[in-house]
């Protein structure tokens, strides 16, 4: 990796715009590049690695730095994660700086408190202490500091997964299938798979493996009326409709309008015809008392504090706190609670987070369902077993639980209910 002191000034000045973390740390990347349009592409992307990079060993790196400025934070993760010797540092480094350097590199992560080491704040550590033992800790924070695959689903409304894999094999990027979802695609390196024509011509989306997997867990059928609750977006709406294929009714709802927004070219792009987006205020909204009692199948992606994606957006665990963790508990319990009035008998609905806490998962469920005797959990093994999706029987049965150490994906929780309308007598 060749820099020069012009690069290394961007880095430094990145670093700088993103560390205080009063936004998300891609939001903050965006309007850093809109400030310096003169970036080319390959100088862009330097940048971003640096930047996530940083804040994925954020607590090593200020271990081991003085003052852990933005300046010292990049120079020890240039010299100690991308492997620039000093040789290749000395024309961009302070003389001070340079006698470091070399007992940066020396330094491990091994000899560092459980936190650092495992690269998750101290609240977090007493929450995952909780459930998991130390050396469990440590393997899950080494599995989240490391870059996510670049996983795609294939649109099966429009083109084959063996036909697909094809194409990009025989334009060199190399592709394989997924290991679970039977639409999913994992490609090697960060092609850019959004200026293909595979992509331009919706016949793929860019889509983690586990995100793929819940909508085969919802299974929805042709012809019925389907919710996405929380669409954002609009990711696994679109796979939704595809296993609808494009026939019934399929609501995704979410409260941004910008979200939105960002879904309507991908839906355009999907020959999708049965997804309707519609904004909404909130979980009383007007729009949702309409449809109480009329829903097949509702998919409740739940707002939460996403530690599961911990690979793509290292800055959450830097930006959420015990406090905003208990919000977000509140929150997915009205959602949650919301939701399900709109099913019919027989109704399923999938509750969902990206979130590795079992206080925003488990505890959740077992919430509603102690307030909802009329509301029974389904085996979420012997589901995705109806849809041929086999995942080992130790790591997944009542509920299904996705991790980044075990399934190479992003860490996903998703609890199935059914509405059996009829409550059950207490004995």
């Amino acid at each position: 990796m060749r820099l020069t002191p012009e690069q290394l000034d961007f880095l430094i000045a990145a670093m700088r715009k993103v560390l205080p973390l009063q936004a998300p740390a891609d939001t903050l990347l965006r309007q850093f590049f809109r400030d310096h349009p003169q970036l080319g592409q390959h100088e862009r992307a330097m940048i971003a690695e640096t930047v996530f990079g940083v804040l994925r060993h954020r607590l090593f790196l200020e271990a081991i730095t003085e003052r852990a400025t933005a300046r010292e934070l990049v120079l020890a993760y240039l010299a100690k994660y991308q492997g620039m010797n000093l040789r290749e540092l000395i024309p961009l480094v302070r003389e001070a700086e340079a006698k470091w350097i070399p007992q940066v590199k020396a330094m491990s992560p091994a000899t560092q408190p459980l936190a650092i080491q495992a690269e998750f704040p101290e609240w977090l550590i007493e929450k995952l202490q909780a459930f998991l033992s130390d050396d469990a800790i440590v393997r899950l924070g080494q599995a989240l500091q490391q870059p996510a695959p670049l996983d795609i689903r294939v649109n099966t409304l429009l083109a084959k997964r063996d036909e697909v894999l094809a194409i990009l094999n025989q334009e060199g990027i190399e592709a394989h299938a997924t290991p679970f979802s039977p639409v999913g695609i994992r490609l090697a390196g960060k092609p850019a798979i959004n200026r293909h024509p595979l992509f331009l011509s919706g016949k793929i989306e860019v889509q983690d493996e586990g995100s793929q997997i819940l909508g085969f867990l919802l299974a929805p059928k042709r012809g019925e009326m389907v919710v996405d609750f929380c669409a954002g977006a609009g990711g696994k709406a679109l796979l939704l409709g595809a296993l609808m294929h494009s026939r019934g009714r399929l609501y995704a709802f979410d409260v941004s309008e910008k979200r939105l927004n960002n879904f309507k070219p991908r839906l355009k792009r999907s020959g999708l015809s049965n997804v309707h987006p519609q904004r909404i205020d909130s979980e009383r909204d007007t729009k949702l008392k309409r449809l109480a009692g009329k829903i097949d199948r509702v998919l409740v992606d739940a707002p939460c504090s996403g530690l599961g994606t911990l690979r793509r957006n290292p800055d959450l665990k830097w930006r959420h706190s015990p406090e905003s963790v208990e919000e977000l508990i509140q929150k997915q319990r009205a959602i949650l609670a919301a939701a399900a009035k709109l099913l019919k008998p027989g109704g399923r609905l999938v509750y969902a987070t990206c979130s590795l806490l079992p206080e925003e998962n488990q505890a959740v469920v077992k919430n509603f369902l102690a307030d909802h005797l009329e509301f029974s959990l389904l085996n979420c093994q012997q589901l995705l077993a109806q849809q041929q999706l086999r995942l080992p029987a130790s790591e997944t049965g009542e509920f299904l639980q996705l991790s980044p150490l075990q399934h190479n994906t992003d860490g996903f929780f998703a609890a199935a209910l059914e509405y059996t309308k009829i409550t059950p007598t207490l004995s």
